[in-house]
């Protein structure tokens, strides 16, 4: 076997051992004496209030999958910030830094266009009234 497959499968292993450990270990310890007062249903630190089936707006998902859409921006924006010396720089990094005159806008153009077509979208979205809570 590999080597460099050992930290992998020794992980797994301990997250296996943990995990099925803490459930047998629970198991052990309780002790289960139901109640009335336990067996009803609890959120929130209120009793719940009407029916559990009850009807959402679909401005409700709307707005949360507009969130989504819009927080997944900052997933693409780790990566560019953590190589934006290397897309900037014309010629190859001498030391990590970008020589004299080598500089470029490829790095910081990307991100404008990537922020242009987010802004668009966020303008589509607010011009067609997603956003409204009336």
């Amino acid at each position: 076997m590999d080597r460099t497959y050992l930290p992998i499968l020794l992980l797994l292993g301990f997250v296996l051992v943990n995990a099925v450990g803490m459930i047998a270990l629970s198991h052990l310890t309780i002790r289960i004496r139901p109640t009335p007062v336990k067996d009803t249903p609890y959120e929130s630190g209120i009793p719940p209030l009407g029916d559990a089936r009850e009807r959402f707006s679909v401005k409700f998902y709307m707005v949360a999958v507009l969130f989504i859409i819009f927080d997944i921006e900052t997933v693409f924006m780790i990566p560019w910030a953590v190589h934006f010396n290397e897309l900037s720089c014309a010629v190859p990094l001498v030391g990590g830094a970008c020589p004299a005159g080598g500089t470029s806008f490829f790095g910081l153009g990307e991100m404008l266009v990537f922020m242009a077509i987010l802004l668009v979208g966020f303008l589509y979205v607010w011009k067609k009234g997603a956003l409204q809570w009336d």
